[in-house]
């Protein structure tokens, strides 16, 4: 069975299919956005036109719904697909341990991936994230191919598939735009520093195949925006991550407008009234704009809160980290039970992170370098992801990586037994 890992994984796809007919879908947050964007891809455009500009999200995802969103299939029909593409996502991780890492290790970290229960809470909706799980597989698995040297016919055609899942990832979740960014220029200085180096230029040319990927729809932001390399409008998260009241701890609580706010069903007795008190006013000023010209006015705030509260800034981004693994804390919000949850299994992944790190920094060199490649696309990722408002399924996107990594490190310096030796 261990040969066939379809076969060996097969009773988490029968479980995920269970826990989504269980549990159907119920349209609310962002979901209906992101069928939205679908349906205007299908009428042959993206986003409305100046000034209701909307790039709050990227078109991977969008894309991907379109044959559903086109069909008028009922959405059950694409949360069925989510347990899918997390059951695949298991089967690439396992594929990409065995290549690097002794099979009861490789079996050990994908099973935790399957069990990995954070990741259920987007399975049964209409949000970006299991898709992502499943092309940062691909990623996982592509890359290690790719920088097999054994097999050079094999490394180049893995080679552009690395490349475009990239792509794919950017945009998918906007913000691997500027990690995108942020890895062209390293590797290109690396590759500039010692150019006989294969991997550096292996790895320059896989990223920039995930540029050209990501071209179309930059040059598409420009003619909307008249802006070079302009990602998307979500200043906003930007905005609430740098308030400076001591009260709120740089989470999201929605759009002040017209005198509500959305924060949920968890607020304390007068936290709208705070709310109001402390950002009524900004809102007044950043509502007089629309799309492009309010994101701005978002921006402007923030960075102007940044300056005179840099302290307070830093204050949030170690609350934020907090909320990015262990969903804690929420301002204004009444405590939930189901941080209880995310706490022990998170709390593993964390230790490991902390455990793992020594090792790696003192055998930096020994370590493969598309585990090097990957490690560095991760930790910029959650670099940048701590300085916006983030929650617990942003992290969660990220893990895969950390779970090869994990089992490479653990397979180098512990040896692990599932049966015990007489």
């Amino acid at each position: 069975m261990i040969r066939n890992p379809f076969l060996l994984f097969s009773p988490f796809l029968c479980l995920y299919i269970i826990y989504i007919l269980f549990f159907p879908p119920d349209m609310v947050g962002d979901q209906p956005r992101y069928l939205k964007f679908a349906q205007n891809l299908i009428n042959g455009f993206y986003s409305p036109p100046a000034p209701d500009i909307n790039l709050t999200n990227g078109p991977g995802y969008p894309l991907f719904l379109v044959p559903f969103v086109a069909l008028h299939l009922p959405v059950i029909c694409i949360t069925l697909m989510n347990a899918v593409l997390y059951y695949l996502s298991i089967i690439l991780l396992f594929k990409a341990l065995k290549r690097v890492v002794e099979l009861n290790i490789a079996l050990l970290f994908s099973m935790f991936w399957a069990c990995y229960y954070v990741a259920y809470q987007t399975l049964n909706m209409v949000l970006t994230e299991t898709f992502t799980f499943f092309i940062v597989s691909v990623l996982i698995f592509s890359l290690v191919k790719a920088f097999n040297t054994s097999n050079f016919k094999e490394s180049k055609r893995y080679n552009y598939m690395a490349g475009l899942t990239i792509g794919i990832l950017v945009l998918t979740k906007l913000l691997f735009g500027y990690v995108l960014l942020l890895m062209v220029a390293g590797c290109m200085i690396l590759w500039l520093k010692d150019r006989r180096n294969v991997n550096y230029r292996k790895g320059l040319f896989i990223l920039l195949i995930g540029f050209t990927t990501v071209t179309p729809y930059l040059i598409y932001t420009y003619h909307l925006t008249g802006r070079i390399m302009y990602w998307s409008t979500g200043s906003d998260n930007l905005y609430w991550m740098s308030t400076p009241y001591d009260d709120e701890y740089g989470d999201w609580k929605g759009r002040l407008n017209l005198g509500t706010v959305s924060m949920g069903n968890y607020n304390i007795p007068g936290a709208d009234d705070t709310l109001q008190a402390h950002h009524g006013n900004d809102f007044k000023k950043i509502y007089q704009y629309k799309g492009l010209e309010r994101d701005d006015a978002f921006k402007r705030i923030a960075i102007n809160n940044i300056k005179s509260n840099p302290f307070k800034y830093g204050e949030n981004i170690i609350y934020n980290i907090g909320r990015l693994i262990f969903h804690y804390p929420y301002s204004y919000a009444v405590q939930r039970p189901k941080i209880l949850l995310v706490f022990p299994i998170n709390a593993i992944v964390f230790t490991l992170i902390l455990f793992c790190l020594v090792p790696t920094i003192m055998n930096w060199r020994k370590i493969i370098y598309p585990l090097r490649f990957m490690l560095f696309f991760c930790f910029i990722y959650l670099g940048l992801s701590s300085l916006v408002s983030a929650y617990v399924r942003m992290f969660t996107v990220i893990v895969p990586i950390l779970l090869f990594w994990f089992a490479f490190i653990i397979n180098k310096s512990i040896k692990i037994y599932i049966k015990f030796n007489n």
